[in-house]
């Protein structure tokens, strides 16, 4: 990757009105300029929750501008979506890698990971998120010991969203993309699959449909979904999706695993009381950004705003004519979104440290 030109100056919001929430602050630390193709990270088993999940990992690169030491140096792990997989990072991992070393995970059943010994339900995949940050906590190096950067997108953002108040020690910031947050109203074509979805035996029949067609054929029906403007996909990362689907074919857990998890995320849209998301966002106890294609197909955008102000410190970023999986379609927009909290957050961490030693200092003094 070559150094990209230095970044215009970081675009402040005015404050916004009463009642709406506060946008993204763009960071303007220089990133890396993207080549054409980055190829995927390399990765490793580890254990969690029981068993195994495959781990991505990108290295820390430092800043572009002055010198290493002292630099920040965190880590940061993402967590991708329903049928997704840890691929789905590759670009945005590598801009953030300027302040943060990278682990993306497989979820079980999907990637490169083996299923779960267990099911699909949402709860599992939140212990399996909670294992995984663990150990990317206790890992040796710079950050040991440190809580965790932590970004999910659709099922992941859901599923990071509830390891947030689960486990919030364990997170420093959180960004979710498009979270899978439950609705009550879909549309009407959709009412009866997902009632279907939830009978016994239908998942069985399921698993048989979602295979139909050539790994070309579902994979260009996959980015028609996913992404704005499915013309911004880069071949290369088109014939690598073409190698992912034609991996998960070769699987054979793989279809279950997709509609085994679209079921647990459906059933839990079903709880009520503090087990219900959007009651579960209120909790949630670290600065949080929120972000959202303007042109998603499959999580409406309205609902962009609705959990920024659920949420108790967030900044909300929409991004035009963008879709389902913002990190993928506009991976430098989103790394400007993300950097922008955590150097907020460091600020405001250090400013409080600061004033609570000063305060400190005078009330002994008195």
């Amino acid at each position: 990757m070559s150094d990209a030109r230095p970044a215009p100056e970081a675009t402040r919001a005015p404050a916004p009105p009463t009642g709406e929430p506060r946008p993204a602050v763009l960071s303007t630390t220089r990133m890396r300029r993207l080549r054409p193709f980055v190829p995927a990270w390399p990765g490793e088993q580890v254990p969690a929750d029981g068993g195994t999940v495959f781990l991505r990992h990108t290295p820390w690169t430092g800043p572009l501008e002055g010198a290493d030491d002292g630099a920040p140096h965190e880590r940061a792990l993402y967590v991708h979506g329903l049928g997704g997989a840890s691929t789905n990072w590759t670009d945005l991992a590598a801009l953030l890698a300027v302040r943060l070393e990278g682990f993306s995970v497989d979820l079980p059943g999907f990637g490169q990971s083996e299923p779960p010994r267990g099911g699909y339900a949402i709860a599992r995949h939140v212990r399996a998120v909670i294992a995984v940050l663990e150990h990317v906590r206790d890992l040796p190096g710079p950050g040991r010991g440190e809580p965790v950067h932590l970004l999910g997108n659709s099922l992941g953002g859901l599923v990071s969203l509830l390891v947030a108040v689960r486990r919030p020690e364990l997170i420093a910031t959180l960004t979710l993309v498009s979270p899978a947050m439950p609705v009550y109203r879909v549309p009407p074509a959709f009412d009866r699959a997902i009632a279907l979805l939830l009978l016994p035996g239908i998942p069985t029949l399921a698993e048989r449909r979602v295979s139909v067609g050539t790994a070309e054929q579902r994979v260009r029906g996959i980015l028609a979904m996913c992404f704005g403007d499915p013309k911004r996909v880069p071949r290369a990362r088109y014939d690598e999706a073409v190698e992912e689907m034609r991996l998960r074919d070769s699987q054979p857990w793989a279809d279950r695993a997709l509609t085994r998890s679209m079921r647990g995320l459906m059933t839990s849209y079903l709880r009520v009381g503090r087990a219900n998301a959007w009651r579960a966002a209120r909790s949630v106890a670290v600065p949080t950004l929120v972000v959202w294609g303007a042109e998603d197909k499959l999580v409406d955008p309205r609902l962009a705003r609705r959990l920024a102000a659920a949420l108790p410190d967030a900044r909300l970023q929409v991004q035009e004519g963008v879709g389902h999986v913002a990190m993928t379609e506009a991976p430098e927009d989103t790394a400007r979104a993300v950097l922008g909290l955590i150097e907020e957050n460091a600020a405001e961490t250090v400013t409080g440290t600061v004033t609570g030693t000063v305060t400190g200092t005078a009330e002994r003094g008195r």
